[in-house]
């Protein structure tokens, strides 16, 4: 997610004035349940399925169920819904943890996982059987698809249906036993397959998977569906409120059915609220795990992608994710928000509270001709003009240091602030200098400029009222910390990557990350530490790499530029 995008709504989130929010419809809610004594106490999970990288959307889930917990003096439960072993593992399972504990929050006991009630729910399954509320089907899911029916039209009931209590409970076994084939036969639930509910069409609880689970081994070959095993385990570990986004909405008359017929231990209730949808972002894990598989991308945590592990590793803060799904707020109504909002929020937390330091990005030598060649000044500067906690850094200054390549021209017009031949520019933290004249290689390139310091310059304006015409960042030449440094972009060119029957691969941008070699750094940054950010003067945002960077090779990642909301930069103000 690059800065190269303005938005109306960032520029509104920089305006606006810190008001108290209205409480949106789930906070009130629960304000109403306590309240009036429905509950004493408010649990609520976050229950995703450990078979990928969490994404911003479930940033925006995180926030609620912990967030909702911590309001209201509640407990929130991680759970893994863990009902489908062919797709999960416990590199996921870890990284899920990671960015739970990375935002800020804390859950409530033991990690959970559905896994630990399988025994409860295959027991449930069996209650259903025996008040003839389920049935082990032998169609196949072809034929199955078939009998279900449409959304104008009825299904019909599977051939299987009318089995005894008896048979369905001998087929059970042996489904359990691993006596059947994947795909032979599946218990269902009965219910009524004229619904106009879809989900209330005798759907499936339990079916073959002859897969290893990561948590339990070899002991089952057949696992409940994520429509029977969620309601229940929410009973089971008396989950108050049951937040989950919209698209579930049609599920809840099952979700419910269940709870009513079965002698579950507490009765929770389902809300729903819309999903995080952003713009020049996908968020399906089907397609993310593609952009990995076919290494669009460098793995899940890859900068470009919207995972929270790849945010990470670019530089954006917790603190800029909750204050981005607090901003955006709760509703019941589905939309897309802009990514200028999210950005909006990683600078203002960066531009507070990020330290300064100084890197030429594509170094082009200064050499200062009336300063002594031996010489080595040791100059003082602030880590950060707001803040100083942050306190000061010292960095050398010598005869020769190197500036950016766009920041010198032979000739310029007045609106170009930067070194002219002839003009004068600051050197951030340092003296005021005068270019005199290019040296060009034989191809007519420049490759250094010669200039002088003004004298009685630093730290203040020349005594000859001569003012410069901007300030530029600069390193010493002969001591400074080579580095690489990563320039991220949108990952897609397209707002909207797949919608519209779009093939999502075909709007990759060419251009998402460009790898600078040979960058050079203030020698204060050899101290960085990974999960540390800096702004890096008139550049941007940039934090080590936690997966390429080393002691001998420090590589820097752009988390995002200084454009603020209006598209300007620091030195074009």
């Amino acid at each position: 997610m690059s800065s190269n995008h303005s938005s109306a709504n960032a520029s509104d989130a920089s305006t606006t004035e810190v008001k108290t929010k209205p409480l949106h419809f789930i906070q009130q809610i629960i304000r109403k349940d306590l309240e009036q004594g429905v509950h004493n106490k408010i649990v609520t999970r976050f229950p995703p399925e450990p078979n990928g990288y969490l994404h911003i959307g479930h940033a925006k889930s995180i926030c609620l169920n912990f967030g909702m917990a911590e309001e209201f003096g509640g407990a929130c439960n991680l759970r893994f819904d863990d009902t489908n072993p062919e797709k999960e593992s416990e590199e996921f399972v870890n990284s899920i943890k990671a960015d739970v504990e990375w935002l800020g929050f804390k859950w409530d006991g033991a990690v959970r996982y559905t896994s630990d009630y399988f025994d409860q729910l295959y027991a449930w399954a069996i209650h259903l059987i025996n008040n003839g509320l389920a049935f082990v089907c032998d169609l196949t899911a072809e034929q199955m698809r078939e009998y279900r029916g449409t959304l104008t039209e009825p299904g019909k009931n599977s051939p299987f249906r009318e089995r005894s209590v008896e048979e369905n409970l001998a087929l059970f076994e042996k489904m359990r036993a691993g006596e059947f084939n994947e795909g032979a036969c599946s218990l269902r639930a009965k219910i009524d397959m004229l619904s106009p509910n879809i989900n209330l069409r005798d759907p499936i609880i339990y079916r073959i998977k002859k897969a290893h689970h990561h948590q339990t081994g070899d002991k089952w070959c057949i696992y409940p569906s994520y429509d029977f095993a969620h309601g229940q385990s929410d009973a089971i570990e008396g989950i108050t409120h049951s937040i989950c986004t919209l698209e579930f909405e049609d599920h809840k008359p099952l979700y419910d059915w269940f709870i009513q017929h079965l002698p579950v231990p507490a009765v929770p209730r389902q809300y729903e609220f819309a999903r995080l949808n952003i713009n020049y972002s996908v968020t399906s894990k089907r397609k993310l795990k593609q952009l990995v598989d076919e290494n669009h991308v460098d793995g899940w945590s890859d900068p470009r992608m919207p995972t929270i592990s790849g945010m990470r590793r670019r530089g954006f803060t917790p603190a800029a994710l909750r204050d981005f799904c607090e901003r955006i707020g709760v509703t019941r109504s589905d939309g897309i928000v802009d990514v200028g909002v999210l950005e909006f929020c990683v600078r203002d937390d960066l531009d507070k509270n990020a330290p300064r330091a100084m890197c030429v990005l594509k170094p082009l030598k200064v050499t200062l001709t009336n300063y002594p060649a031996e010489q080595v000044e040791t100059l003082t500067v602030h880590n950060h003009p707001n803040r100083d906690d942050l306190g000061d850094r010292t960095i050398p200054f010598t005869q020769t240091v190197f500036i950016e390549q766009e920041d010198f021209r032979e000739e310029a017009n007045k609106k170009y602030k930067r070194l002219v031949t002839g003009k004068r520019v600051r050197l951030r933290g340092a003296y005021v200098i005068e270019a005199d004249e290019a040296i060009k290689d034989a191809d007519g390139n420049i490759i250094e400029v010669r200039a002088r310091i003004i004298e009685g310059t630093l730290g203040k304006d020349p005594a000859d009222g001569v003012k410069p015409k901007g300030v530029i960042h600069w390193v010493s030449a002969t001591n400074n910390l080579d580095c690489e440094v990563r320039l991220y972009n949108r990952l897609f060119t397209d707002e909207a990557p797949d919608a519209g029957g779009k093939n999502f691969l075909d709007v990759i941008n060419p251009d998402s990350l460009e790898i600078l070699q040979g960058c050079k750094a203030e020698v204060s940054l050899a101290s960085a530490q990974v999960g540390n950010s800096y702004q890096f003067e008139r550049q941007g945002y940039f934090c080590l790499d936690s997966k390429y960077s080393t002691a001998e090779k420090p590589v820097f990642n752009r988390t995002i530029s200084l454009k603020d909301s209006f598209g300007k930069t620091e030195d074009q103000e």
